[in-house]
């Protein structure tokens, strides 16, 4: 596919986005798995199932509704993304932050990434929250490969500060204001969808990686190419392997994750707020 047609693709579905959203937000946040219930805290004023937008690819994983949701949270106008898709579903990189490029072309200015991860880090439990401060995305196939977006962003774009510091600082104040525990680290992106060795983690850990993860890298790397802000939340929803004393599923990620949303929502709320002022 060349420039062009990417480009066709990208304004159909932000044609189609466009017709359900009184105004463009200048926020789009992306609720990960177990976070769900936060759009159930905002005022939703309209919503478009992903099956109805040109060119979105379908969600397939438990806790991904597919359905984004024009609405007020914090007091502040924001596209809800209620479910993203992954590499591991069978899109490639390109394919699950199509949606970055749709925001970014209607003019939404920050992009919130929130995801459930498995904590690296010492001193780390489930249902805790962390800040991603920076990334690792060694394994992520780049979704800038091929065919540069030049109305976007530059062929070698800049990585020096993908996580903006304002906001993740803001991130920090409003946790600390709320007696919440928000830890500060390193995501590290892997493909999935089986989760990692005990070897695997040791090498990670050895990288200095805090939390690992199945997403959010691809889509941060697209937001920054086309100029966008970045802000990425980590849940803690399990131990890493060989961490853990147990083995990790898919529920423990979703139980835990859920149980982790109402101070998930009660940060994300105080910081919008924060927003607003």
């Amino acid at each position: 596919m060349n420039e062009q047609e990417m480009m066709n693709q990208i304004k159909e579905a932000a044609e189609k986005i466009q017709s359900v959203a009184e105004k463009i937000p200048e926020v789009c946040l992306v609720l990960g798995s177990g976070l769900g219930p936060l759009s159930q805290q905002a005022e939703v004023i309209s919503s478009i199932s992903y099956k109805d937008v040109p060119h979105f690819p379908q969600t397939t994983v438990p806790g991904h509704d597919g359905v984004l949701e024009y609405a007020l949270f914090g007091g502040i106008p924001m596209f809800i993304m209620k479910g993203r898709f992954h590499y591991y579903e069978g899109y490639s990189t390109t394919e699950s932050s199509f949606y970055v490029r749709v925001m970014a072309y209607l003019g939404v200015k920050t992009l919130v990434l929130t995801n459930a991860a498995g904590g690296i880090a010492p001193g780390m439990k489930p249902g805790e929250l962390m800040v991603v401060s920076d990334h690792i995305g060694l394994f992520c196939e780049s979704p800038l490969r091929g065919p540069n977006l030049s109305e976007f962003g530059p062929r070698f774009p800049d990585q020096s500060e993908v996580y903006d510091h304002v906001l993740m600082h803001a991130l920090l104040k409003c946790a600390y204001e709320e007696n919440i525990t928000l830890h500060q680290g390193t995501y590290c992106y892997t493909k999935g969808p089986q989760y990692e060795t005990p070897a695997e983690i040791r090498a990670l850990r050895t990288l200095g990686v805090s939390a690992v993860g199945m997403s959010t890298v691809a889509e941060a790397i697209v937001a920054r190419h086309s100029g966008m802000k970045v802000l990425a939340m980590s849940c803690i929803s399990n131990l890493a392997a060989g961490i853990s004393p147990t083995p990790l599923s898919h529920n423990e990620v979703i139980t835990n994750a859920a149980a982790a949303s109402e101070t998930s929502i009660r940060l994300l709320k105080r910081f919008f707020e924060s927003m607003n002022h």
